[in-house]
């Protein structure tokens, strides 16, 4: 058992939690959670090691975690409680070996649905429009010109785990753009001020729906490919929507309108 929060094991985790450069590095990430981690080993994603801290840890039917060949290190409440992001609450934290994922991986289906996220800064947020991209059932999310790593414990947080049960790809703005086309999907932007709100679109038809940060919105390079743009009308006196939430309207409107041809 690890007792000794300096043992350089936990040091290791510490770094993968809290540097982008690390986990590039080392290929590595951080896991924490009976659910994040239930659903990363149904979705195949290679753990390496787990540590369990057996003073909190119990199982939950609901999401099971198998430990089977998986290295498993025992860990004391102090320092679980070191590496930990939620305290004491769940009792077992992974490490996992990140898979580089290309457009041409990308499996569509028959009438693909695709998110891109553009320059998304805010990891709650990314991890929040992931959550909201496995509710819908899209094909993908791109994720372009990344302010944010994907693999940042914060975006797996927010995301419930539906970071692993999404096929997330990262890309620039012409690789996206130019899978798009190869794939005959039209792009539809969201950009405030619109003229055509996001509800006058036929999305019964391949469609890439794309959003961009609150800050600074979409770039230009995406507004000049797009078949139409779209706006969500606001009536109150916010001018802007959160993104994630914007997302889940404009997805499940999407989902909404393809209904009613299955």
């Amino acid at each position: 058992m690890i007792t000794n929060p300096q043992n350089q094991r936990i040091k290791n985790i510490l770094k993968l939690q809290e540097k982008s450069s690390e986990r590039k590095k080392k290929k590595k990430f951080v896991i924490e959670g009976r659910r994040e981690l239930s659903i990363a080993q149904q979705c195949n994603v290679d753990i390496a090691e787990l540590y369990i801290c057996e003073d909190i840890f119990t199982e939950d039917p609901a999401y099971p975690v198998i430990t089977g060949n998986i290295k498993k290190i025992s860990v004391g409440k102090n320092v679980y409680n070191k590496i930990a992001y939620r305290g004491d609450s769940e009792g077992i934290i992974g490490t996992a070996n990140i898979k580089d994922s290309r457009l041409s991986d990308i499996t569509l289906s028959s009438l693909p649905l695709i998110l891109i996220a553009e320059n998304i800064e805010k990891p709650g947020n990314l991890g929040a429009i992931l959550r909201t991209a496995d509710a819908a059932g899209v094909d993908t999310v791109i994720v372009c010109s990344q302010q944010t790593d994907i693999y940042n414990p914060n975006v797996i947080r927010s995301s419930t785990g539906s970071i692993f049960s999404n096929q997330v790809v990262t890309c620039n703005n012409d690789e996206a753009i130019k899978w798009l086309n190869k794939n005959s999907i039209p792009v539809f932007s969201a950009i405030p001020g619109s003229d055509t709100c996001y509800y006058d679109i036929n999305y019964r038809k391949p469609a890439a729906i794309v959003f961009g940060a609150e800050s600074e919105g979409l770039s230009e390079k995406w507004v000049k490919v797009s078949e139409k743009t779209i706006n969500i009308p606001m009536t109150g006196k916010a001018d802007s929507l959160n993104v994630s939430v914007s997302t889940a309207i404009v997805l499940f409107e999407a989902i909404r309108q393809r209904r009613t041809i299955l």
